[in-house]
């Protein structure tokens, strides 16, 4: 026993090790003094950032496209992740078919669904929205089937006992004790769609990510060190008030 319990973490270091060792980084030429003094010019190129009203009102408006594509696109997981999670909970067929889409979901990324949705919809937020939806999905889905299946069986028994149908078992005995759990899993999602979606609007998707690959393109540093100071806003306030609420929950 205490020689398996060992062999985790000496597999584990030796797989480090091996990555150190195959991956070649040069440490030398990235901490050089030239490598240094190109990276101090281009942070440089950055600052100031742009303040004109006229770009802080646009930056402003796709602040609040990335805010919306993130929620949206949340709250439509919500939906389709309870949807697969009943039956993934279950047992027999419907469970391994439902782990199946929840698995094809969550392994294809946000930015390939992304490309994809951008062929049928066109440029603009709705791509984004349904690309966070559709991953969001999976992930949210498999955390909600482990919610349930973990949730303490005996309120549920009991109700059973009684003759309550299973749609009332679940709605009167598991949820109301995974609850709390699921509102964590989806505010934790939701912080990480506002990243997300910021990357999003790199393929075209909207938001702050289109903003910030448009001018980037263009090399206009000073344009695009506001919107990375939007970002980093945005993600702030979305972290503290998640924070806040996840603490509400745990009391």
């Amino acid at each position: 026993m205490r020689l398996s319990t060992a062999a985790v973490p000496l597999g584990l270091l030796a797989l480090v090790v091996a990555s150190f060792w195959s991956l070649d980084l040069q440490w030398a030429a990235f901490l050089g003094t030239d490598a240094l003094a190109g990276m101090g010019r281009f942070a440089a190129s950055f600052f100031p950032p742009e303040t004109a009203p006229a770009y802080l009102a646009k930056t402003g408006w796709a602040l609040l496209e990335t805010l919306a594509m993130s929620a949206v696109g949340t709250a439509l997981a919500v939906v389709g992740g309870l949807l697969l999670a009943l039956p993934a909970a279950g047992s027999g067929v419907p469970r391994a078919a439902a782990r199946l889409v929840l698995n094809v979901l969550r392994s294809v990324p946000e930015l390939v669904w992304a490309v994809l949705l951008l062929i049928l919809a066109g440029l603009g937020p709705l791509p984004g929205t349904l690309a966070l939806a559709l991953h969001t999905s999976g992930v949210l889905g498999r955390l909600f089937a482990e919610s349930f299946e973990n949730a303490p069986p005996l309120p549920a028994l009991a109700l059973r006992q009684r003759g309550v149908g299973a749609l009332r078992v679940w709605l009167f005995a598991t949820l109301p004790q995974t609850l709390p759990q699921l509102a964590s899993y989806t505010l934790y999602r939701w912080e990480n769609n506002i990243r997300a979606a910021s990357v999003l609007g790199v393929v075209g998707a909207g938001g702050l990510g289109q903003m910030l690959s448009y001018h980037l393109g263009l090399f206009q540093m000073r344009e695009a060190c506001t919107v990375l100071v939007a970002m980093m806003m945005l993600v702030a306030l979305v972290d503290t008030l998640s924070w806040r609420l996840r603490q509400r929950l745990t009391r």
